[in-house]
Parts: C-alpha cells; sequence; structure tokens
C-alpha cells in the first residue's frame, strides 16, 4: 500500500517542480526553498495554500469533509524527530479529511486514524490511509498527497476507525464504532491551479503563524480559550512552544463524590489547534501526600475538546500539579511546524 513514505531531502528551488506529459505532470506546483535558519517553535512560513471542497459525508456518529490543496512537502514525526517528505512527480494533489461530531461542529482526532481509498471508472487509484497532521491554515487533519489519472469523476471512500480515546460529557458512548462514507469528487486540473497561492518573502520565518483559514462546510479545529473551559483554570505554560492550558473540575456529571478531574488542554501558539497523540504524565500533589502519580489519558468533552485527563481523589489540600511530557504530538506537520512540539518539557502548575 505504500502507506508511508520517508523521503529526506532539502528544499527544491524554483516556482515550477514538476514538468512533464499531461494534465497532472505539466501542473505548477510551487514550493518555494525552506527559510534558512528556521527557530525551533512556530514560524511563519514561505507561503500558504488555498483550499477547494471535494465533498462531505456523515460516517456513522461523525462527519467527514474532504478538501484539497496543491500537493506540498511536508514532515512525518518519530519519537522527537521530523523527517521531510518531499513532493513526487506523480503527485496531483494534497487531500485533506476533517472529521468531526455533527451536533457540537467540534474537530475530533482519532487516534486509530482514518482511510482513503480512490477510484475512477471502477478501477482503485489509490489505496493508502493518511497521515494525522496540522497546518497553520488547514488545522488538524488526516492528509497526504495522492496521485490520480487525469481529470474526471472520482469516488473517494473514507473509514473513521472507533475512538479509542476516553469520550467524557455528551460524547459518553458516541464515536466507539467506526463509520465509513462515500464521497463523489469531479476533479479538474484547471479548479486545482485557481486555488490561492501566496508567498510571504517579508515575514518568512518570523515566530508568528498564518491565521486558521475558514470554510464554510468544514469547521475550525480549535480548542476552547483556556478561561472558557469549565472547572477552575490552573495556569496556562508554554514548553517546546506548545501552549499548556491546565484545569480542575471538582464537579462533572463523569465523576462521583469524592473525585476531582485534572484536564491539560496543549495547543499551537496563535491559533489554538489541538495538539493530539501525545504522551503525558501527571504528579498531583496535596500537601504531603500524593494524590495522583501516572498517566494521563488522551480524551474528548464538548466544553474542554481535546485534552489529556485524570480522574483524581479530592483532598482538602492545596495541590500542586506536575506535567511531564513523554512524547511529544505523534502528528506530521505541514512548513512553519516541523521544528516546533518536539522537546519534552516538564510543567509545574
Amino acid at each position: 500500500m505504500n502507506r508511508r513514505r520517508f523521503l529526506a531531502g532539502t528544499g527544491l528551488a524554483g516556482a515550477s517542480l514538476l514538468s512533464g506529459c499531461g494534465s497532472l505532470q505539466s501542473q505548477s506546483t510551487r514550493a518555494p526553498p525552506l527559510v534558512e535558519n528556521r527557530p525551533d517553535a512556530t514560524y511563519w512560513p514561505t507561503h500558504a495554500e488555498g483550499m477547494g471542497m471535494a465533498g462531505m459525508a456523515q460516517a456513522g456518529d461523525y462527519m467527514v469533509g474532504l478538501s484539497y490543496s496543491f500537493p506540498h512537502r511536508f514532515w512525518t514525526v518519530t519519537g522527537t524527530d521530523a523527517e521531510k517528505v518531499e513532493i513526487q512527480s506523480d503527485d496531483s494533489i494534497h487531500l485533506m479529511a476533517t472529521v468531526w461530531d455533527p451536533e457540537t461542529e467540534m474537530v475530533l482526532p482519532v487516534k486509530a486514524g482514518v482511510s482513503i481509498t480512490i477510484e475512477k471508472d471502477g478501477e482503485t487509484v489509490a489505496d493508502k490511509s493518511p497521515w494525522p497532521m496540522i497546518s497553520q491554515n488547514m488545522g488538524f487533519h488526516y492528509g497526504d498527497n495522492y496521485a490520480l489519472s487525469g481529470d474526471g469523476l472520482y469516488t473517494v471512500r473514507v473509514r473513521v476507525n472507533g475512538m479509542t480515546e476516553r469520550r467524557l460529557g455528551a460524547f459518553s458512548g458516541r464515536f466507539g464504532e467506526a463509520g465509513e462514507a462515500s464521497v463523489e469528487f469531479d476533479f479538474s486540473q484547471s479548479a486545482l491551479q485557481e486555488l490561492s497561492f501566496e508567498e510571504f518573502p517579508d515575514k518568512q520565518g518570523e515566530r508568528n503563524a498564518v491565521d486558521l483559514m475558514a470554510m464554510e462546510m468544514i469547521p475550525t479545529s480549535q480548542v476552547p480559550p483556556a478561561g472558557q473551559s469549565p472547572g477552575s483554570v490552573l495556569g496556562t505554560k508554554k514548553g517546546s512552544d506548545g501552549v499548556y492550558a491546565a484545569t480542575w473540575l471538582a464537579e462533572a456529571d463523569f465523576l462521583d463524590d469524592g473525585e476531582s478531574y485534572l484536564a491539560v488542554s496543549p495547543r499551537t501558539p496563535y491559533n489554538r489547534v489541538p495538539l493530539p497523540m501525545m504522551s503525558l504524565d501527571a504528579t498531583v500533589q496535596a500537601g504531603d501526600e500524593t494524590a495522583f502519580d501516572d498517566a494521563l489519558t488522551a480524551a474528548v468533552h464538548p466544553d474542554i475538546g481535546y485534552h489529556y485527563g485524570a480522574v483524581v481523589p479530592t483532598t482538602g489540600d492545596a495541590s500542586s500539579v506536575t506535567v511531564d511530557v513523554i512524547a511529544p504530538p505523534q502528528v506530521s506537520r505541514h512548513e512553519g511546524y516541523e521544528t516546533a512540539f518536539l522537546s519534552t518539557p516538564s510543567l509545574s502548575f
């Protein structure tokens, strides 16, 4: 299936990287040279690309939206290492799947992943699972570069696997089963070339991020501001350029008597895009007693968003919380995020 292609190398300079015969091979796929001396943090990329809508459909409990853009470079992450994936000569589009709850419109990072099969005229054109990834203007999504076989009508079959993350509040009992959907996508090279492409020669490399793109039919993947989550905010801290908001819930419909809940919500700076697929440990110290010392569990809640949390015994003493990042977000990144969120900080609240 050739699901994962690790192709390291330097950026390809020039405005037209792909050439050859046929409507797809003659496209102008642009990737300016990467910024030199990139910071180990979120930075303004060399360019931003527009998105086109391929379609949307319901897949079990999930809604799935498919969008596309020009093929582009991105970085996969293993442990604390990021490895560049170059544009290939037969890549036609960068296809993106966004998964969300149709009731709250909250975008759902699903660790179990998504699979995509693309067919044309009854023949399979592509069959591979996209990467979970984050982008400054496209937010969290599942994406990869795909090779198509020219203009025409394609059937894109999407399977969203059941969530293994803890589902809390109104999400309890939902998203545990896989869902499948089918979208008809009428692709044309001319429509692809009409998508926007903006370069930032004066801003590239600065500590900042381009804004999230607003699409009419696909919700924005953001977690709530720290002060808008339920419970008491313990504080926000920054580590490896990620922003960590810690919240303590003394009351919730999923808690029993004598229980509290610690929620830690990592997000990108500037745009509050969730940072999923991390490993976090926490220690809760109440006076001279250790109330909790274990791993936090990835979870989703309609009001807290995607986070890492644990049920903790309620104590009468004031508590201090230490959070250790064991593994950074194991998600691929578009340009501007590939050097950030790769170390393993320790944070105290």
